[in-house]
C-alpha cells in the first residue's frame, strides 16, 4: 500500500548520493592555519589539548580575552582586583585609629564596621584610609558626613538603605580613589554632589533607583576612569554625558531602561575603551552614535530591541576589538556591515536569526572568536579558530550526528525496525488461523513503522556523506528538497502508525468491551478506513511543504529533519502546527489507547469473576494483564516525553540541545521497532504456525534418517507448513479469527485466545 511513496522517497535520495559531495573545498573552508607553517587544520582541533600543529599554534588563543578584560589589565592592573575590592582588605596589624565603635574591626588604618547595624557613620581617628560600612542601615548621607577624613582612599558602602546623598556629603574627600554605592535606594544625585572627588577613579553605583542624570552630576571627576551605572532606572542619556570626565574609560548602564542613543551622548568620551549597554530596551541607534568613539576597545549591545542596524555605523570604531549586539530582534546584517572593523577579534551574534547569512560578511575580519545562533553558521566563518556553539545536540561541526552512540544506534534501529517489520510483511499472509481483515490492517501498520527504519537509514546515510565536514554542507542540507522529504517520511510514519494503532484498539474494544452491538468487520470498510489514515498521514506529512511563506523550513530545523520546534518562538505558524500534531493528534490518540485497554482488562476481570476454573481463569487473566501492560507501557515509553517536551516548550521553558537527539534518535523509533513483537511475533496464532513447522521439520528429518521413501506435495507452502489435524484445544474460537462474529463467546475466552 505504501510502496509507491517509498519509491518516490528512496529514488530522490538515491539521486542526490549519486552526485559526489559538492565541491570542492579550500584548505581555508572550515580550517586554520598553523601559525607560519603551510599546514592547515580543522576548526574542531582548536585547543583539544594536543599539539595538532606541532609548534602549538593550534592550543594558542585559546580563551577570548578581547575587549574589557585586556583594558582592566592595562588600567588597573590585576584582573581579580574588580572583585576583591568589594571585600574589606583586612591586615592583621595594629589598631592605629584610637577607640573604633563597638561590633567594628580596626587593623592598621583600616576601618571594618560591616554589619554593625549602624545607623550614622562612625568617628575614628581622621588618618584612616579604608572604610567599609557594608549591610548597615544606613538610610543618607548628611552634609560633611567623611570630611575631616582627607586621607581616605577606600570607602565602601553597599547594601544599606541610603535614599538620599547630600551634596556636600563627599566634601574633603581629596584622596578618594574608590567609591561604592551599590545595592541601596538612591533615586537621585544632585549636581556637584562629587565636586571634591578630584583622585576618584572608580565610581560604582550599581542597583540603585536612578531615573536621570545630568553631565554635572560628575563634575569634579576628573580622574575617572571607571564608571558603573548598571541596574538603575535610567530611561536615557543626556548629551555630552563624559564633558566632566575627561579621563574615562570604562562606562557601563547594564539593566537600565535607556531606548535610544543619539548622536551627541558620546560626543565628549573620545577616551572611552569599553561601552556596556546590554539588558536596556534600546530600539534606536543613530548612524553617528558612536562616532567620536575613536578609542574604544569593547561594545556591547547585546539583550536590546534593536531590530535595524544603520549601514555606516561602526565606520569609525577602528580600534574596536570585540562588538556583542546578541540577542537582538535584528532582521537582516548587510554584507559589508562589519567592514570598518579592521581589529575586530570577537564577534557575538548569538540568538540572531541571519537570513541573508553570506560568507562575504566575515570574510574581511580577522577574528579569532565568532558565537553564532546556530553551528551550522560557522560553514560561513570558516577562516575563524574559535566558532561557537559547536553543536546543536544533535549535530556537530564534524557530524550530523554528533555522538559515537547516535551514529551506532541509529543503524541497530534501522535495521531491527525495517527487518522485524518485513519479515512480519512476508509471514502475515501465511499464518492459517488470522482473519484476512486484520492481517490486511497489521501489514499495513508494519509498512508504516518500515517508513521509519527507512527514514533512519537515510540519516545515517547522509550522516556517512557528511563525516568530518558537516559544517560546510550543514545549512545547504537542512534547507533541501531532500531533508523536506525525509522529514515528511518521519512524520508520515508516526502519524499513520499511531492513527492504525488506535483504530487497531477500539476494534478490539468495541468487539470485547460490546460484543452484542458489534457490527461484523467488513472488507470494504476495513479497507475504507485504511486508505483515510494513509491519506490522512500523507496530508499531514505534506502540508508545511505547501506554504514556505507561513511554515519556513519545517523540517529543517535540526540535523536529522524532523519537526520537534521545541524553541523555536521565532516561526510562530511551525510551532502551532508542531503542537496541533503532538498534543492534539497524538495524545488525544495516546489518551484512546490507555483507556480502551484499561477498559478491556477490566471487562475481562468482571467476566472471569463466576468463572468455574478459578485458577486458570486467574492464569490466563495475568498473562493477558502482561500483554495489555506492554502495549500500553511501549506507547507510552514512546509518547510521555514528547508531551512533556511540547508543555515545557509552550511555558518556554529552556530545554538542553541533547534532548532533541535522544527524542530523535532513542524515543521515536520504539514503537516501530517493538510493533512486529507485540501485534506479530509474540502472539497465538504465530506461535502455532512456528510450533507447527517445527514439528514438521522434526518429522521431516525423523522420516529422513529412517529412509522412508514418504513423499510430499510439490507446493513450497504445503511443503512447510503441511495440512495437518489441528489439535481439538486449536479448534477453539479466538480474537483473530474475527475479532466480532463470536459475539457470543465469554469476553474471557476470545480475550485469551488474543493473548
Amino acid at each position: 500500500m505504501a510502496s509507491g511513496p517509498v519509491f518516490v522517497y528512496i529514488l530522490v535520495i538515491g539521486k542526490y548520493f549519486t552526485h559526489g559531495s559538492g565541491q570542492d573545498v579550500q584548505c581555508s573552508l572550515g580550517h586554520f592555519p598553523c601559525g607560519n607553517i603551510t599546514k592547515c587544520l580543522p576548526q574542531f582541533l582548536h585547543c583539544n589539548g594536543v599539539d595538532d600543529c606541532g609548534n602549538q599554534a593550534d592550543e594558542d588563543d585559546c580563551g577570548d580575552n578581547n575587549g574589557w578584560s585586556l583594558q582592566f589589565d592595562k588600567y588597573f592592573g590585576n584582573h581579580n582586583e574588580m572583585t576583591s575590592s568589594y571585600s574589606f582588605e583586612t591586615k592583621t596589624s595594629e589598631c592605629l585609629l584610637g577607640s573604633v565603635p563597638g561590633h567594628c574591626f580596626c587593623g592598621g588604618l583600616q576601618l571594618d564596621c560591616d554589619e554593625a547595624n549602624l545607623r550614622a557613620v562612625p568617628s575614628v581617628s581622621s588618618n584612616v584610609t579604608i572604610m567599609s560600612l557594608q549591610w548597615n542601615i544606613l538610610r543618607k548621607l548628611p552634609p560633611d558626613g567623611f570630611r575631616k577624613y582627607h586621607y581616605l582612599q577606600k570607602l565602601y558602602l553597599q547594601h544599606n538603605k541610603i535614599r538620599s546623598v547630600s551634596i556636600s556629603a563627599f566634601k574633603g574627600l581629596h584622596s578618594l580613589t574608590k567609591l561604592y554605592l551599590s545595592h541601596n535606594r538612591i533615586t537621585f544625585l544632585k549636581p556637584g554632589v562629587f565636586e571634591d572627588l578630584h583622585r576618584l577613579e572608580w565610581l560604582i553605583i550599581e542597583d540603585n533607583h536612578l531615573s536621570r542624570i545630568s553631565p554635572l552630576t560628575f563634575y569634579g571627576l576628573n580622574s575617572l576612569i571607571l564608571l558603573v551605572l548598571m541596574n538603575n532606572v535610567l530611561t536615557h542619556l543626556p548629551d555630552k554625558l563624559c564633558q566632566h570626565m575627561p579621563k574615562l574609560h570604562w562606562l557601563d548602564f547594564e539593566g537600565n531602561h535607556i531606548h535610544n542613543l543619539r548622536n551627541l551622548t558620546f560626543s565628549s568620551c573620545s577616551n572611552l575603551t569599553v561601552l556596556v549597554m546590554r539588558k536596556n530596551k534600546i530600539n534606536h541607534l543613530s548612524e553617528n552614535s558612536f562616532a567620536h568613539l575613536q578609542k574604544l576597545d569593547e561594545l556591547d549591545l547585546g539583550c536590546n530591541k534593536i531590530e535595524n542596524l544603520p549601514p555606516r555605523i561602526f565606520k569609525d570604531l577602528k580600534e574596536l576589538s570585540q562588538l556583542n549586539i546578541s540577542y537582538n530582534p535584528i532582521q537582516e546584517i548587510q554584507a559589508d556591515q562589519f567592514d570598518y572593523l579592521v581589529k575586530l577579534k570577537s564577534l557575538s551574534l548569538e540568538g540572531i536569526e541571519i537570513s541573508n547569512i553570506q560568507q562575504r560578511m566575515f570574510r574581511p575580519l580577522n577574528l579569532s572568536h565568532i558565537y553564532f545562533k546556530k553551528f551550522q553558521y560557522c560553514g560561513y566563518a570558516p577562516h575563524v579558530r574559535s566558532c561557537k556553539p559547536n553543536t546543536d545536540g544533535i549535530s556537530s561541526l564534524e557530524n550530523l550526528l554528533a555522538s559515537i552512540i547516535q551514529r551506532v544506534f541509529v543503524w541497530v534501529v534501522s535495521v531491527v525496525t525495517c527487518f522485524g517489520n518485513i519479515f512480519v510483511i512476508c509471514m502475515r499472509p501465511y499464518i492459517r488461523s488470522e482473519n484476512k481483515l486484520h492481517a490486511i490492517s497489521i501489514i499495513s501498520l508494519c509498512c508504516a513503522d518500515c517508513l521509519m527504519g527507512i527514514y533512519l537509514f537515510v540519516i545515517g546515510a547522509f550522516d556517512l556523506k557528511f563525516r568530518g565536514e558537516y559544517n560546510k554542507h550543514a545549512q545547504l542540507w537542512r534547507e533541501s528538497i531532500h531533508c523536506q522529504l525525509t522529514g515528511s517520511l518521519a512524520i508520515l510514519s508516526t502519524e499513520v502508525s499511531v492513527l492504525l494503532l488506535t483504530f487497531l484498539t477500539l476494534e478490539k474494544y468495541i468487539c470485547i468491551v460490546y460484543p452484542f452491538r458489534c457490527l461484523g468487520p467488513r472488507k470494504c470498510r476495513t479497507v475504507t478506513v485504511l486508505i483515510l489514515i494513509w491519506m490522512t498521514g500523507f496530508i499531514v506529512a505534506l502540508i508545511p511543504l505547501s506554504n514556505k511563506d507561513f511554515f519556513k523550513n519545517y523540517y529543517g530545523t535540526n540535523g536529522v529533519c524532523f519537526p520537534l520546534h521545541s524553541e523555536d518562538t521565532e516561526n510562530i505558524g511551525a510551532q502551532i502546527y508542531s503542537v496541533t500534531i503532538f498534543l492534539g493528534i497524538n495524545l488525544v490518540a495516546f489518551i484512546i489507547i490507555v483507556f480502551s485497554y484499561g477498559r478491556m482488562f477490566y471487562s475481562v476481570h468482571q467476566s472471569t469473576v463466576t468463572a468455574t476454573e478459578l485458577r486458570n481463569q486467574v492464569k490466563k487473566e495475568m498473562i493477558l494483564a502482561k500483554r495489555f501492560f506492554f502495549i500500553v507501557f511501549t506507547d507510552a515509553l514512546c509518547w510521555i516525553p514528547i508531551f512533556i517536551l511540547k508543555f515545557l516548550s509552550l511555558l518556554q521553558i529552556e530545554i538542553p540541545d541533547t534532548i532533541n537527539s535522544w527524542v530523535v534518535i532513542f524515543i521515536l523509533p520504539i514503537n516501530s521497532a517493538l510493533n512486529p513483537i507485540l501485534y506479530t511475533l509474540t502472539t497465538r496464532p504465530f506461535k502455532e504456525m512456528i510450533h507447527q513447522f517445527w514439528d514438521n521439520y522434526r518429522q521431516r528429518r525423523s522420516l529422513k534418517s529412517k529412509g522412508s521413501q514418504k513423499t510430499y506435495t510439490s507446493s513450497f507452502w504445503v511443503e512447510m507448513w503441511p495440512l495437518r489435524e489441528i489439535p481439538p484445544e486449536s479448534k477453539k474460537p479466538a480474537a483473530f479469527t474475527d475479532p466480532c462474529e463470536m459475539s457470543l463467546i465469554s469476553q474471557s475466552t476470545r480475550l485469551n485466545s488474543f493473548s
